[in-house]
């Protein structure tokens, strides 16, 4: 522990002042450029929450080594991050989120990358803030709550100025043992196929985001995360300690014109997508690869390691220039340890945060299944 506590606390000052820097950026130009133009201000506000992110991303590429390996066919690789696109995926490993980052990163989308998201990640210091100002769609999980927000949300991406990829986990929370249990119960009393590797995904966000977003958006990208068996599950926590992980990326383009026309048609092809899957999770199990797609490397580039390198030399500066302009008192020595704690604090949140076991449960996951 106090080895972790040692790497963590560096690292998440370093986040912290940066991400604060970055975040009165992005206040200033929501304030003062998104009443004037909203396409300036997202096409501005890109490259200055990507300044941010490319942090979080140099800690996965650069700091724990994890490598990310891409399954695809190579007339889809092409099209990567030239169009607007829905993704789809399992929700399987406690940084899927950071995954679906550094893939997007690769491919020029990073500060265009949105998800649809719980609502409580918006009070998360820095991340959810620059989250926020950057147009994800935060969800309270109520049904009646939500149904506006998703179609307002939607609406406001029509004109939108640049490729975007539109993340949305439609298994609804993270997977975990007790949740898939869960999930196998209500699939055997209702007649529907079985899952073992996915949980049953909730259809009426993916049913109102294909009728919404079809007009202008051309692709869904289903994408499936699997983890080697000879691999460490990636965690927020083994990314901080620098340890390295290998992850699969299964991902098919389909033309979000060939889906059905009919809520109950589409909410079956998001059915089928997720059956299909559980059966590619089950063969990579058996053989630890997805054998059907060319593999790609998708490398690690240097351009997130010279953002965390420029944010350190920085922040540096600016602390010794601090402590050179305001002499040490008592007061300030106060002020540094209380400052540290919160730092500690703040980062432990963000741990527990991506932790598939803090992740919300409802009481019966029964029950709420069957309000679907």
């Amino acid at each position: 522990m106090a080895i972790a506590a040692a790497v963590i606390l560096p690292l998440g000052l370093l986040f912290l002042l940066s991400g604060l820097i970055v975040n009165f950026l992005q206040m200033l130009l929501f304030i003062l450029v998104r009443p004037l133009s909203k396409n300036i201000y997202r096409r501005v506000n890109k490259e200055v929450t990507e300044l941010l992110w490319l942090e979080i991303i140099w800690l996965f590429d650069w700091w724990a080594n994890i490598k990310v390996e891409l399954y695809i066919d190579p007339e889809m690789l092409d099209l990567m991050g030239k169009e607007h696109a829905l993704l789809i995926s399992n929700h399987r490993s406690d940084i899927d989120w950071l995954i679906g980052w550094v893939l997007a990163q690769r491919f020029g989308c990073l500060g265009s990358a949105l998800a649809l998201i719980k609502k409580s990640a918006i009070y998360l210091p820095v991340l959810g803030w620059s989250m926020w100002f950057s147009g994800y769609i935060f969800l309270e999980r109520s049904w009646t709550k939500d149904e506006n927000t998703l179609k307002s949300g939607f609406k406001n991406l029509s004109d939108y100025p640049r490729p975007f990829w539109l993340a949305l986990f439609v298994e609804g929370t993270r997977f975990t043992q007790a949740k898939l249990l869960a999930a196998q119960e209500y699939a055997a009393s209702t007649g529907l196929p079985v899952p073992r590797n996915v949980l049953i995904p909730r259809t009426k966000g993916f049913v109102t985001a294909v009728t919404e977003l079809r007009s202008f958006v051309p692709a869904i990208y289903n994408i499936t995360v699997a983890i080697p068996k000879t691999e460490p599950r990636p965690t927020m926590l083994r990314m901080f300690r620098g340890r390295s992980s290998v992850v699969h990326l299964h991902i098919e383009r389909h033309l979000m014109a060939g889906l059905p026309v009919t809520s109950s048609g589409i909410a079956q092809w998001c059915k089928d997508i997720f059956v299909a899957k559980d059966a590619l999770l089950e063969r990579h199990l058996a053989k630890d690869t997805f054998g059907n797609k060319q593999c790609h490397d998708i490398g690690r580039p240097i351009k997130s390691l010279l953002v965390a390198i420029s944010w350190s030399c920085f922040l540096i500066f600016c602390v010794v220039k601090f402590f050179e302009w305001c002499p040490f008192s008592w007061g300030e020595i106060a002020f540094c340890i209380v400052f540290l704690v919160l730092v500690a604090i703040l980062m432990q949140i963000l741990v527990l945060f991506s932790q598939s076991e803090h992740s919300s449960q409802p009481n019966s996951l029964q029950e709420k299944l069957l309000q679907r």
